[in-house]
């Protein structure tokens, strides 16, 4: 049976090896902080662990939060400074909650490893001095994956083995780790990237891989990822392929990221908001639309022509949706009254589309709905 709780491939010198192609390597691990200065927006955090660093006294720790906003990354770079290239395989292990969340893996493999005496610290062939604290750390990735039965077989590890062994348990939702659990550990929060700090380190990315990007491109990356950071570098370099590829290179475009990611076009959204009676400013579009009489552009035939050819082009209805949402709910002509009925028709088709609803059905309900409210 697959193991649920996958170590990571060791950093060691035989993983250096097998190490790819920098050309070729996911940006992602390619740019993965290798110190927890490295680690993006999230001071609070840096600023605790900053001080371990000097005490060596780490507690047990809890880090969630939305995904791709660093959690791996900061307790993987702190490992690295306290532990060095040297002794980091043999004090670390990484295991993935999302493979395998029954009790038989937290029996074996993590009391296992919890129980050995760390190995006196040796020199570290780089040639740095490193804390090397006389403690294991075991991470948990996805903890919120485990079972109840194997969060609470955790918990006695986690008492029996503190002295020689700290343990960091990584989530999405801290609601989904069991009470006993949680009040043994240090929570650490972590926020979803502001648009400063994603753009400083996209930025940073597109100049060390020699890639033109203007800030437009980094904007629309970072409206699409939603604070996620991971995600963001995915889209930029899946972008700066497909732009190399082409015979000429070509250049990317915010359109390009739009494709990449899914995301229904601003000029399409905006046109359909059009044909519901919302203005939108918006000079990508074609202004003879506008200077058409609304009878011609509103109502029921031209709404539902314009989802027909939603659904034609293949867009995802709820993405659809969840746009016209945001563009709605941030209008600012628009006044609370007719927000809160737009709000209304958004979640009942959510909730219809999460129970498998007919998806043209919807987005034409929810276009009739919001072109009611607005009128």
């Amino acid at each position: 049976m697959s193991s649920f709780f996958t170590p990571r491939a060791p950093t060691g010198k035989k993983a250096d090896k097998v190490v790819a192609d920098p050309a070729i390597q996911p940006w992602v691990e390619k740019y993965r902080p290798k110190t927890i200065d490295d680690v993006s927006a999230q001071e609070h955090t840096v600023a605790v662990l900053q001080k371990t660093l000097t005490s060596s006294n780490l507690p047990h720790m809890l880090f969630y939060g939305p995904p791709g906003t660093g959690k791996t990354s900061t307790i993987l770079a702190l490992a690295r400074q306290l532990f060095g290239p040297d002794n980091f395989r043999n004090r670390v292990l990484e295991l993935n909650a999302s493979d395998e969340r029954g009790i038989s893996i937290v029996r074996e493999k993590v009391k296992n490893f919890a129980r050995q005496t760390p190995r006196a610290q040796t020199i570290s062939s780089d040639g740095k001095t490193y804390p090397c604290p006389p403690y294991k750390i075991i991470i948990l990735d996805e903890a919120d994956s485990m079972t109840q039965d194997a969060q609470g077989a955790l918990r006695r590890i986690m008492e029996t083995y503190a002295k020689i062994t700290r343990f960091c348990l990584v989530c999405n939702y801290v609601t989904r780790i069991i009470e006993p659990l949680a009040s043994r550990c240090s929570k650490f929060r972590f926020t979803p990237l502001d648009s400063t700090s994603a753009f400083s380190r996209l930025s940073y990315i597109a100049k060390e891989e020699n890639i033109d990007i203007g800030a437009p491109v980094i904007n629309t990356l970072i409206s699409t990822s939603h604070g996620d950071l991971r995600r963001a570098i995915t889209y930029l370099q899946s972008a700066a392929r497909l732009a190399a590829s082409s015979s000429p290179p070509t250049t990317i475009h915010p359109t390009d990221i739009q494709e990449i990611a899914g995301v229904v076009p601003d000029a399409v959204i905006n046109e359909f908001a059009r044909v519901l009676g919302i203005s939108v400013d918006d000079d990508a579009s074609s202004m003879d639309v506008d200077d058409a009489p609304k009878s011609q552009r509103t109502g029921f035939h031209a709404i539902r022509s314009q989802v027909k050819y939603l659904m034609r082009e293949g867009y995802s209805a709820t993405q659809t949706i969840a746009q016209l949402h945001d563009l709605v709910i941030f209008h600012p002509a628009l006044d609370g009254r007719m927000k809160s009925n737009c709000g209304l028709a958004f979640a009942e088709a959510d909730k219809a589309l999460c129970d498998g609803a007919d998806e043209e059905l919807w987005v034409l309900e929810v276009a009739l709905k919001v072109h009611k409210a607005i009128s």
